[in-house]
């Protein structure tokens, strides 16, 4: 286990602020694998908090679990829920840095700890969120372009689309049993859609999502949460209704919505 300092600076505010970083098996990799992962690390926090604000944890521990044998740089990861949060990242050894960085896992992941952990039945709103907060990070930070964020995005549509044919339960139903019916394309993305309806609705209002995430994070998270309260905190911080009229359409539906590339392209 090896301690790493990332003094990270705001740019929202004048104010340093810094997090304790704790890699535990860091020293199971060479000394350029150290520094490779390390890297990578503190530039992917810093990236994440450019678009969401400062991680309002002041420890984060990360359990790293190498592999010898991976087809990518970062084969499955999760959440730690403890106190503080945590994350687990099993990744390939031998990634560069240039590989690394392009893969979404992290930004996924470090997303997640913007959020309390709601129940199954809202887990649609938590991996929704990771998994299109994922794309806005890399987009402003600019490992992908605007294009590829449309793209990616769309692509994650059409996979939920097609996965919508067979898993036609309520959302929140099905939420609370993805995992056994192997369903994450329709939660995870369904999701997604949602926040892009709510970026669409709060950009006429010269919001986004992001800023009131910033805001959430800053002065309301909790470790748990109701998926009800969590949307009525944000529409208070947002002083709208957005979330909850879209959370009313999306908790129990069916079907996939029928958000476009066109609308994709003015986010």
């Amino acid at each position: 286990m090896k301690l790493l300092w990332l003094f990270l600076f705001s740019m929202y505010s004048l104010n340093a602020f810094a997090i304790d970083v704790v890699i535990h098996n860091l020293d199971s990799l060479t000394t350029n694998g150290q520094k490779t992962v390390s890297t990578w690390i503190n530039q992917s926090l810093t990236k994440t908090q450019n678009t969401l604000g400062p991680l309002q944890q002041t420890t984060l521990p990360i359990y790293l679990k190498p592999q010898y044998f991976a087809f990518e740089p970062v084969p499955w990861a999760s959440v730690k829920r403890n106190n503080p949060d945590g994350l687990e990242l099993h990744i390939d050894r031998y990634a560069s840095l240039k590989a690394f960085t392009k893969d979404w896992t992290l930004y996924h992941e470090l997303s997640h700890l913007y959020l309390p952990l709601l129940p199954y039945s809202g887990f649609w709103l938590s991996e929704g969120f990771a998994s299109y907060m994922q794309n806005v990070i890399m987009r402003d930070s600019g490992v992908i372009s605007q294009a590829q964020f449309v793209q990616r995005l769309n692509a994650g549509f059409e996979r939920a689309r097609l996965q919508t044919k067979t898993k036609q339960q309520p959302l929140n139903e099905l939420s609370s049993d993805m995992w056994k019916q192997r369903a994450q394309q329709r939660v995870y993305w369904t999701g997604a859609a949602f926040f892009v309806e709510a970026d669409l609705a709060l950009q006429k209002q010269g919001q986004n999502v992001a800023s009131i995430i910033k805001q959430y994070q800053a002065c309301c998270r909790t470790a748990r949460s109701s998926a009800k309260t969590f949307i009525k905190e944000l529409d208070k911080l947002s002083r709208s209704s957005v979330f909850t009229a879209l959370y009313a359409k999306y908790n129990t539906r069916t079907d996939f919505p029928p958000v476009t590339k066109t609308q994709l392209s003015k986010l």
